[in-house]
């Protein structure tokens, strides 16, 4: 497995202080960690590595000489900005079972013909060990055809991840695309008055 490595630095100043001096406030805690940490991350470094692998990203965190496996269990982010303003890091071994929220990435939508996708859940719950855990799930719907709808038996998962919603579940359905019915151009009539 590539390794994914976060540094991480004891935070010693106010989260606000944190983020101006170019760091990110965190939180290590987890299965070796007696009580939750409260770390800084460098923010570039941070960034690169929820832009590459998800807001679950499975990594590794440099922490007072020790390197610890684990994943981004929550990421908070500024309600305007949308930047990362703190992120929860949960410390585990790697034969650890967890629950995650992975994204579904649907693929080949430009391929539909004369339809679409309408999707009814992006991200789908998976139960397993943490290693074997994607980034995200690809769905390809390009050689779909109207009235197909996407359920988790869509899903090339690992087989010992299990997928807790019902197998029932739609996250999908290929709809015809309805054409946009041109409005008539309006004349606008304009009426001089003139005096008898």
């Amino acid at each position: 497995m590539e390794e994914t490595i976060l540094n991480a630095v004891e935070r010693t100043m106010d989260p606000k202080l944190c983020r101006e001096a170019g760091f990110t406030p965190g939180v290590l805690y987890g299965d070796s960690v007696t009580n939750a940490v409260t770390v800084q991350f460098d923010t570039t470094s941070l960034k690169k590595v929820i832009a590459t692998h998800g807001s679950n990203a499975k990594v590794w965190v440099n922490y007072g000489g020790n390197k610890k496996f684990g994943f981004i269990k929550e990421v908070q982010r500024h309600p305007v900005t949308a930047t990362v303003i703190h992120i929860d890091v949960f410390l585990v071994s790697q034969d650890h079972e967890v629950s995650l929220q992975i994204p579904i990435s649907f693929e080949g939508r430009e391929n539909l013909d004369n339809l679409i996708l309408q999707v009814y859940k992006t991200e789908i719950e998976v139960l397993g060990k943490v290693t074997l855990m994607p980034e995200s799930v690809i769905v390809d719907v390009s050689t779909m055809v109207l009235g197909d709808t996407i359920t988790s038996k869509n899903f090339n998962l690992n087989k010992q991840l299990k997928i807790t919603e019902s197998e029932d579940e739609v996250y999908g359905l290929i709809n015809p695309l309805k054409e946009l019915a041109q409005e008539p151009e309006t004349v606008v009539v304009t009426e001089t008055a003139t005096e008898a």
